[in-house]
């Protein structure tokens, strides 16, 4: 089959692409690092002709064209499945929601609920079997396609060929049309700040307790990256790795000979993770690396999966808790701010796991707007704040003051023990509160727990 002479008949111009989307369609921009450029400002182009387009996406990394004009909202809705701060400054314009899930969930939404008029995605360039890889995004592309009724690639040479376990291409036999983009460089997630005091203490609370052969995962964010830094400088040896979302940090640890997956029950010797973001370090590593795999996300986060790996050591961070061992990890009341993605999926995998651990992890406090220091650990969520994990699901809360384990916990002790890990200057008036609520006994305070 000569599939270059497929690929010059399906190729076309993102301006003729676009012209397929009709006023009231769905269209899906992929996730991540895979949201289109070229077809992206065409569609916007194409703006004052369409009305009520409905677009899907997902950690958005640059703001979309067709999200920037004034009147955006009046021709297109966007709706990502994991909010970033671009896409809370589209839901700010009023033009921009979120649905809720878990991510792990989300292939199966596209496989029963969801219906796709238009897919447009970036791709690498195809290869000599005809197929396009998907580049640093598995997840959930495959069946989203499936779902497609016309798919519209545009290629990108700079994207990074991510070695995949299963569906992470797509052939040119299956796409209606191909656009040859400008090759911008793929959008980059700064390293960000360099760990803070209380990040290393964090650190240093969580990281004695990795056993070697221990399978990681890491969420975004400093605490996780300052722990995974600390990883590299350590002893340890033999990890792996079976994560959703690929950071730097496993590149560092990787990079220091602590990563073998030797010990792994499943996809031995292999990194797997769901998508990938982060410096261009990583994407040159992640390209053609066969010890890198990417899967579905309904692989990588499945509850049933990660328990089949022992050792699994879960660590991710949280907006605030309180005296009820509740988890929220994505809103600030009713400010959202990112999504449940796949948090409560580890944190019950790794229990699950046979000698699994799951950590949330975060700074005893945090300084408003105003200047006035306010702890993360309240009495009871702020209304509209999100439950991430239930108080049933949490195993290890870890701040700079502590380590403490909830599981088994009555009320009582889980107030005790959260208090013993909030900042001193606000455990008395936590203690207050929780009299009130009737689930304080002064009469056995707990130390911080060891694990």
């Amino acid at each position: 089959m000569d599939y270059r002479q497929i690929y010059q008949q399906k190729l076309t111009t993102a301006e003729e692409a676009v012209k397929i989307v009709q006023s009231g369609d769905w269209v899906d921009y992929g996730w991540c690092t895979n949201h289109p450029v070229a077809l992206d400002r065409a569609l916007a182009a194409r703006k004052d002709e369409l009305t009520d387009v409905k677009v899907r996406g997902g950690v958005t990394m640059w703001m979309p064209e067709i999200c920037k004009a004034e009147d955006a909202g009046d021709h297109f809705t966007w709706h990502a499945w994991h909010m970033s701060g671009v896409d809370r400054k589209i839901a700010a314009k009023g033009m921009g929601y979120f649905t809720p899930m878990r991510y792990s969930e989300l292939p199966r939404f596209y496989r029963e609920n969801l219906e796709v008029d238009v897919a447009m995605i970036q791709v690498t360039p195809m290869d000599q079997h005809g197929n396009f890889n998907f580049g640093l995004v598995t997840s959930h592309l495959a069946d989203m396609l499936d779902r497609a009724s016309h798919i519209i690639l545009e290629v990108n040479h700079n994207l990074p060929w991510a070695n995949g376990m299963c569906r992470s291409e797509i052939n040119i036999r299956d796409v209606d049309m191909v656009v040859e983009g400008e090759n911008p460089p793929v959008a980059q997630l700064g390293a960000g700040a360099p760990p803070t005091e209380v990040d290393r203490k964090v650190a240093e609370l969580i990281v004695p307790e990795i056993p070697n052969g221990a399978c990681l995962q890491l969420g975004i964010g400093g605490m996780p990256n300052a722990i995974g830094a600390m990883i590299a400088q350590s002893d340890l040896r033999d990890l792996g790795v079976h994560t959703e979302m690929y950071v730097d940090a496993f590149v560092d640890i990787a990079m220091a000979g602590k990563i073998t997956g030797r010990y792994k029950g499943l996809d031995r010797g292999r990194q797997v993770h769901t998508f990938g973001a982060g410096t261009q370090k990583l994407y040159d590593y992640i390209d053609h690396n066969p010890e890198v795999v990417s899967a579905p996300v309904d692989y990588t986060n499945d509850v049933r999966v990660i328990a089949q790996l022992d050792n699994f050591i879960s660590i991710n961070n949280a907006v605030d808790l309180d005296l009820f061992g509740q988890v929220n990890a994505e809103s600030a009341g009713l400010k959202h701010i990112s999504g449940t993605g796949g948090q409560l999926d580890f944190v019950l995998g790794a229990y699950l796991s046979q000698g699994g651990k799951s950590f949330i992890c975060l700074s005893s406090t945090m300084t408003g707007k105003d200047g006035v220091l306010r702890s993360r650990i309240v009495p009871s969520l702020t209304q509209g704040s999100i439950v991430t994990d239930p108080r049933s699901a949490v195993q290890y809360l870890v701040t700079e003051y502590g380590i403490v384990n909830l599981k088994g916990a009555s009320t009582w002790e889980r107030a005790e023990k959260i208090i013993s890990i909030a900042h001193p200057d606000f455990r008395e008036s936590l203690i207050k509160e929780a009299e009130k609520m009737g689930i304080w006994r002064r009469s056995n305070r707990l130390p911080p727990v060891s694990l």
